[in-house]
């Protein structure tokens, strides 16, 4: 009994040292794995770590408003080579093989390499021998390549047999790229890693930029990682499109006129902006600057830029004075002391030197004389300054426009009653003539639009709609922003004004012939001290305006900043540029245009009826059935004889006579009247040598009409 007792309890502790036993090698083996070789596993762990990485979408489009493509994502390709794929066999990869893929590398990827030294370059990264191609797994074959060509190099030998036996690797990645280049540049924009987000790229980055997909990646020796498969497994989503209201036409026009003008005048930056009147849509934003590089659209000056705008800022002045109901007569006459005045201990001088006593309140506005705006506010506001400011509230401008691309700076306009405004004696004149308050062009061109929509305020917007592989998902429509700023009467007198402006005022340089354009220019100081003189002043050159001034169609604001030669005015630096823009718009847009028809055709007055035509009777009497018209039988020239050729005049105040004209055979005839055709044949014929001077019928001739033919040369006016 003790015996097998004893024999139970050896067996009881064999056991149990057998699991002690086992505890430790299991215990001395973890140590092992995992304190004192923990650096080798981690290696190889690394080695063949596979995870998850984000597959970028493709990024939506951004479209001008006639669909023309501003920015899209295009797909381009990078080519890598994994020599060590699991099934490339050396079947796969023979010598015959290898040289061939050389030779086709060589001649379609990159001729730096001959095609003995792309094969040998192949063959070392195959042979596990070479200490320097060993473990290489990722090597780069080609990168940036369009479709086409990746499609093409995919069919090389070897690389044919797909990415697990013919170790080709492609990795698709999308690119920005802009059709029209820098043509709005920054309102476009972009979007950069470590950057901050510009333009509509950056405004509408959640809306463009869709979902991002998954993709397996496994880490290969080199420490690169390669794709699991050509394919994503989590397909990305593509982002929505943005449909802008650029139109390309009017973009393209704003952009090089304002181009040119900052290279005439060596100016340092500028910007246009144009408006529709009724919508509030932003049919172009142009802004150039200089750099040490060129111009470049550097900065969003349209709405980023807060600056003073001088006298482009006096039609609110004369507005908020109409609104007071003490401004109704233009004709009458102020005075403006020869265009210098002294306003408490500050000096306030016209920009122009005039030595006029008196202005009517019209040529003040037109001649934009600071003189008379500044004392005539004075007048009006000075006892309630608050009056004026409010006015100016009324009118919009403490408003910022809220477009949607970033960056814009709210307006500033000091408040009397604010102590933190710095309020004086000199602020309100100077106020009033477009000083101590700072604008973006935008805000201000807001305000004119307003004026051009008989009062009505838009709301700027650059978008119009997002969309979905044509599909709307989201329209933006026009929005009003005030009813109405001002009285009708105050809007048409304003209107009035504005007009002034440009048929006998500061930018009659600019009047047109077949539109008309209502505007104000502005020339502001930039780094004045109440208008005392200093070295190196500098200036800044605007425009600002509607058109066509009777049915306005759209508004534009141009300002230039820092303009070196050639002029620093608002007339000479910025109206060009604002006449060019109208120009082309008027040329490119058939509803300005009004239809030939729509007016009675006017009566023909005696002084638009055919005088003095002459040529062959049969001719002319071919053109008056044509036309429809009736003459009568008139006497001839010498005789009652009939002649072929006949002269057609005027005679009674509504009636055509067609009269013979006698021709010798042998004497230098009249071709007064006649076309250049039949009055050659005439002169030819009689042996004379014809040269001709103008266009048109002929009006003159050299050669006294019965003269004796002989050889000489007649000279024939034409006009």
């Amino acid at each position: 009994m003790l015996n097998v007792k004893n024999e139970v309890l050896i067996r009881v502790f064999s056991v149990a040292f057998g699991v002690i036993l086992l505890a430790v090698v299991i215990f001395l083996r973890l140590f092992q794995i995992s304190i004192k070789d923990s650096a080798k596993w981690e290696a190889k762990a690394d080695s063949l770590y596979v995870k998850w990485v984000d597959a970028p979408s493709q990024r939506g489009n951004i479209l001008a408003d006639d669909g023309s493509l501003l920015a899209t994502s295009l797909p381009f390709f990078d080519i890598h080579f994994d020599a060590k794929a699991e099934g490339l066999s050396d079947q796969i990869f023979n010598d015959e093989a290898v040289d061939s893929l050389g030779r086709l590398l060589s001649l379609y990827v990159d001729q730096q390499f001959t095609p003995g030294a792309y094969a040998s370059w192949l063959r070392r990264l195959r042979d596990s021998t070479d200490a320097k191609a060993h473990g290489i797994r990722y090597v780069p074959i080609a990168k940036g390549i369009t479709y086409s060509k990746a499609l093409l190099v995919k069919s090389f030998p070897i690389f044919r047999e797909g990415r697990y036996k013919g170790g080709f690797i492609l990795e698709q990645k999308n690119r920005r790229e802009r059709p029209f280049k820098l043509l709005a540049q920054r309102t476009i924009g972009y979007t950069r890693e470590g950057a901050l987000p510009v333009g509509l790229e950056g405004s509408f980055d959640n809306v463009l930029e869709g979902r991002e997909g998954k993709q397996l990646m496994i880490r290969v020796p080199g420490d690169a990682y390669i794709p699991v498969h050509d394919l994503a497994e989590i397909e990305p989503e593509a982002g929505d499109d943005v449909v802008t209201t650029l139109d390309i036409n009017i973009q393209d026009v704003a952009e090089r006129s304002l181009l040119n003008a900052c290279q005439t005048h060596n100016a340092d930056h500028g910007c246009a902006i144009v408006m529709e009147v009724k919508t509030g849509k932003i049919r172009a934003m142009a802004n150039i600057g200089r750099t040490p590089d060129g111009w470049w659209e550097t900065y969003n000056y349209a709405i980023g830029e807060r600056v003073e705008p001088g006298s482009m800022f006096k039609l609110a002045s004369f507005m908020a004075m109409m609104e007071e109901g003490e401004l109704k007569d233009f004709e009458q006459k102020i005075p403006v002391y020869k265009g210098k005045v002294k306003i408490y201990d500050e000096e306030l001088v016209d920009a122009s030197p005039h030595g006029l006593d008196s202005m009517t309140i019209k040529q003040v506005f037109a001649h934009s004389s600071n003189v008379g705006t500044a004392t005539l506010t004075q007048e009006f506001f000075k006892g309630n300054a608050s009056a004026f400011t409010a006015h100016l509230r009324d009118f919009g401008l403490d408003l910022p426009t809220n477009i949607e691309i970033g960056g814009e700076e709210a307006p500033l306009i000091k408040d009397p009653k604010d102590p933190k405004s710095e309020w004086s004696g000199t602020t309100l004149p100077w106020m009033s003539i477009g000083y101590e308050l700072l604008l973006t062009p935008m805000q201000l061109l807001t305000f004119y639009n307003a004026v051009a929509n008989n009062g009505r305020m838009m709301k700027p917007y650059i978008v119009q709609r997002t969309e979905r592989y044509g599909e709307v998902i989201k329209e933006f429509r026009p929005t009003v922003v005030k009813r109405s700023i001002a009285s009708k009467t105050t809007v048409n007198k304003a209107k009035e004004l504005l007009e002034e402006v440009v048929i006998n005022g500061t930018a009659k340089n600019i009047y047109p012939k077949d539109y008309a354009i209502a505007g104000k220019t502005g020339t502001a100081q930039l780094n004045y001290h109440k208008f005392r003189a200093s070295k190196g002043i500098r200036h800044q050159a605007g425009f600002c305006g509607f058109f066509p001034a009777d049915n306005p169609v759209y508004s534009c604001i141009v300002v230039i900043s820092e303009p070196e030669r050639g002029g620093y005015h608002g007339s000479e630096v910025a109206a060009p540029v604002f006449r060019a823009i109208a120009d082309k718009c008027f040329a490119l847009k058939a509803e300005m245009h009004p239809p030939v028809n729509q007016a009675p055709p006017p009566k023909m007055v005696s002084a638009q009826m055919p005088s003095f035509d002459a040529g062959t009777q049969e001719d002319l009497k071919k053109g008056l059935r044509w036309l429809g018209m009736d003459y009568f039988k008139g006497s001839p020239d010498e005789d009652d004889k009939d002649s072929e050729w006949s002269v057609l005049v005027a005679e009674k105040g509504d009636s055509l006579v067609m009269k013979n004209r006698i021709v010798s055979d042998k004497t230098i005839p009249s071709v007064v009247g006649m076309g250049l055709k039949d009055a050659i044949f005439l002169l030819e014929n009689r042996g004379c040598k014809v040269r001709v001077r103008g266009y048109g019928k002929v009006r003159r001739q050299s050669l006294a009409v019965g003269t004796r033919a002989s050889g000489q040369t007649c000279i024939l006016y034409l006009q």
